[in-house]
């Protein structure tokens, strides 16, 4: 991928790299997020770009960090988890040497679908998804229950909609 000066490129803050996206990768990134499983030559087609170019320009924005994987959007309805949540968790002051060990031991628990590290009051925020509210109940009992966690605070999701033009 070339770099480019033109006021249509940007820096990724935080990419590795200092990525600069030109107005074709972004239109490529945009539409990959629709659907991952577009093929390279309707990418190519789509944003005006020969099939090799495409697939230089989409090898490098993996290659890059930009694209970080490709996932499956499930709907946790249809796998039998249709109450969804975010809990906010504080962890104890003197567990900042165990931040990773947190994340561990939460990211294997089946409800969660995410772990955000956050700045601010709460340390993270984790996205879960569960049969009803007693398994929801379960869950939190469970966070609060280890030694390291401080409190926590459950807001349920009543709808979930993702940002149509995000690049």
């Amino acid at each position: 991928m070339t770099e480019t000066s033109s006021s249509a490129s940007r820096s990724v803050p935080g990419a590795p790299n200092d990525v600069r996206l030109d107005a074709t990768d972004r239109a490529l990134l945009r539409l990959l997020e629709q659907d991952a499983r577009t093929p390279n030559n309707a990418l190519a087609e789509a944003v005006g770009i020969a099939p090799s170019t495409c697939l230089g320009r989409i090898r490098a924005l993996r290659e890059r960090g930009v694209i970080r994987g490709y996932h499956a959007d499930v709907d946790p309805a249809a796998t039998g988890h249709p109450l969804q949540a975010m809990i906010s968790v504080r962890l104890q002051a003197d567990a900042r040497d165990r931040l990773a060990e947190f994340v561990d031991r939460a990211g294997r628990l089946p409800e969660v679908r995410d772990v955000y590290f956050l700045a601010g009051e709460d340390d993270y925020v984790l996205r879960v998804a569960t049969a009803d509210t007693a398994a929801l109940r379960d869950l939190v009992g469970a966070l609060n229950s280890y030694r390291d966690v401080a409190g926590t605070r459950t807001a349920l999701i009543f709808e979930h909609h993702r940002a149509p033009h995000t690049y």
